[in-house]
């Protein structure tokens, strides 16, 4: 081989690859703390402990913590069956064929354009030889066309990497999600099992406010009581059917989201009543990571960093504008003119050669270009930071309301027994002609209130258990993201 040739081959290598313009990326720093400031301020024991290494928890299905086997009924059908997630994972598939769209730019473009065409020139063409009048052409070819554009300045390599990115990007978005849908699911069967409670006690009300009326009654008829005693009797008891009726609109109205949830008309969908236990709630203690761990254990953090990282992608593509393009182009076939003769050796035809361009003067086209790219680059990043600030605030809001929520619930039982034992003392009085039934009343509304405040600060409970569940991402990992 000459020295010419060697140089040739060795430089090739380099001249396909090129080199890259435009800033590597690095992951941004965003503001963090050694831990969370409701850990280190209330202890363990009010819904949350501190993670272990490894632990494993949050994996997978994360409601079966609740040991709800009707719940883990229709969270099983959220995957199959959701709307809302069929379209996030079509997403997820068109931004992975990006990819494959993108890294086809790696290879040559090749084509093939058979004709067989016939010209007849005018006779009445300018500078036309009369002697040449009435003959005409024909041409039978089949070329082969190649095109390949060297990527010198990485334009091709940056536009593939953010396609990756952003597909990574969608599958975050898809996780996320699932993420919120299933929480959803959780939080709406704890409202409608709050609602079946509620429900339960405005019923075994009325059946106790029934029983009070009637003995109003008898003593009107006895002489023992006036009038008005029977007629607060009777308001007492409509109020509370009015209560008990309007409960069944939420109740209803949270089966009919558990059905679309699940993709299903609320036509057919049923769930029979399930009353919240208040002396065995299901209270799962949730593993809290340190806030530099949740950057890992968040899909909507990791799809906001893979956007930002495509963002930069885009920079280097709008700075490699700036630089030559070269192309290479190779033509071959036969051109015959007749079919005789078209397959022959003779009518082979080849042309083959780089061309190098360079935009000199586009009136800022190109600055603009790269000027939009960093904005949005920026963009990102901002998004970004407040996407991991708002991270931290939901997880430390639900974990202090998990803890002020399990002291006020042992205030609230409190409370709704010394209303139900005042309550008993007065029905007593009342038979026995000390108290007026405006006492009656009033410790009936006072228990009753009491009551009620119990199922919701166990429905509030649960609830800011699940959203602390998914502050914390419910168990994914950034090691879930897929790799391409």
């Amino acid at each position: 081989m000459t020295l010419r040739g060697l140089i040739s081959v060795s430089t090739l290598p380099l001249l396909l690859t090129g080199c890259m313009v435009g800033p590597k990326y690095s992951k941004p720093d965003v503001p963090s703390a050694p831990a969370f400031k409701e850990t280190s301020e209330w202890k363990e024991g009010d819904g949350w402990k501190v993670a272990q290494p490894n632990d494993t928890a949050l994996r997978g299905k994360w409601w079966e913590l609740y040991g709800d086997a009707k719940l883990n009924e229709v969270e099983d059908e959220v995957d199959p069956s959701n709307q809302t997630l069929k379209e996030a994972e079509a997403n997820f598939r068109q931004a992975r064929t990006a990819i494959r769209f993108n890294r086809a730019a790696e290879a040559p473009t090749i084509g093939v354009a058979p004709s067989i065409s016939a010209v007849r020139a005018s006779a009445n063409q300018p500078y036309f030889t009369p002697s040449l009048v009435n003959n005409g052409t024909g041409q039978f070819t089949l070329p082969v066309d190649l095109s390949y554009e060297v990527d010198l300045w990485g334009r091709i390599r940056r536009t593939i990497t953010a396609s990756k990115e952003q597909a990574q990007a969608s599958a975050a978005d898809l996780d996320t999600v699932r993420l919120s849908l299933h929480a959803e699911v959780a939080i709406d069967y704890f409202e409608l099992r709050s609602a079946d409670a509620q429900k339960q006690l405005l019923d075994d009300t009325v059946k106790a406010y029934s029983d009070a009326l009637q003995l109003t009654k008898y003593r009107f008829e006895g002489g023992a009581a006036p009038k008005a005693d029977v007629a607060q009797a009777q308001t007492q008891l409509d109020e509370t059917r009015v209560q008990a009726s309007d409960i069944m609109v939420q109740r209803a109205q949270y089966e009919h989201a558990l059905a679309i949830l699940i993709g299903e008309p609320p036509a057919q969908f049923r769930l029979p009543p399930i009353p919240i236990n208040l002396q065995a709630p299901a209270m799962p203690d949730i593993p809290v990571t340190l806030p530099a761990q949740l950057l890992e254990r968040r899909p909507d953090i990791a799809e906001t960093e893979r956007r930002m990282a495509a963002a930069n992608e885009q920079i280097g593509i709008a700075k490699a504008a700036y630089y030559p393009t070269l192309n290479i182009a190779a033509v071959a076939g036969l051109q015959g003119s007749s079919v005789l003769n078209w397959f022959n050796w003779p009518s082979r035809f080849w042309a083959v050669g780089p061309t190098l361009s360079e935009t000199i003067f586009d009136a800022g086209r190109r600055r603009a270009t790269t000027e939009s790219a960093l904005a949005a680059y920026d963009g990102t990043v901002a998004n970004y930071r407040q996407t991991v600030l708002n991270a931290y605030q939901q997880v430390e809001d639900n974990l202090v309301a998990l803890h002020i929520l399990n002291t006020e619930s042992t205030q609230q039982h409190s409370a709704t027994a010394s209303a139900e034992e005042s309550l008993q003392l007065s029905q007593n009085r009342y038979a026995g002609g000390v108290d007026t039934y405006l006492q009656v009343v009033i410790w009936q509304t006072t228990a009753l209130t009491n009551e009620r405040n119990d199922i919701d600060i166990m429905r509030r409970r649960l609830e800011a258990n699940v959203l602390l569940i998914k502050a914390l991402g419910g168990g994914w990992d950034i090691s879930s993201l897929p790799r391409f």
